[in-house]
């Protein structure tokens, strides 16, 4: 794949093209070529990097941890341990959220059971009375 614009770069990331601006303002996107005009151009790693930076933030990572992320990346080999330890106190911190939405999931699934036995009790009642809830 050839260089692409910011227009088609996001365009693939599904994102607006400000937004690849900003990612490159604070440090998230480095080294983004610009062509013989001066535009910036993307090519398949960026795009690569981009799509990870794109699942990293769907999964409520913080701005200032991808950034964190980025700048060891960008150091290279010798933060493969820092980066790992990273994504794992964020997997932990992902777990944790789960933990708590199927905790309150189940709350709400009880409401629900609750309204349901209502609802049959209050139509079993219209039906007793006649009045064909």
């Amino acid at each position: 794949m050839a260089d692409i614009s910011v227009k088609e770069a996001a365009e693939v990331a599904k994102i607006k093209p400000h937004t690849l601006r900003y990612y490159e303002s604070i440090g998230l996107l480095k080294d983004i070529q610009r062509n013989a005009a001066g535009q910036r151009v993307y090519s398949e790693a960026d795009l690569r990097w981009l799509a990870f930076i794109n699942r990293l933030r769907a999964t409520g990572m913080s701005i200032r941890k991808m950034q964190e992320y980025a700048r060891l990346r960008h150091l290279g080999d010798s933060t493969v341990s820092e980066r790992k330890a990273l994504l794992c106190e964020h997997l932990k911190e992902m777990d944790d959220k789960i933990a708590k939405l199927l905790e309150v999931r189940e709350y709400v699934v009880g409401k629900i059971e609750i309204y349901n036995e209502m609802e049959e009790t209050l139509h079993e009642r219209g039906k007793s009375l006649g009045t064909g809830l």
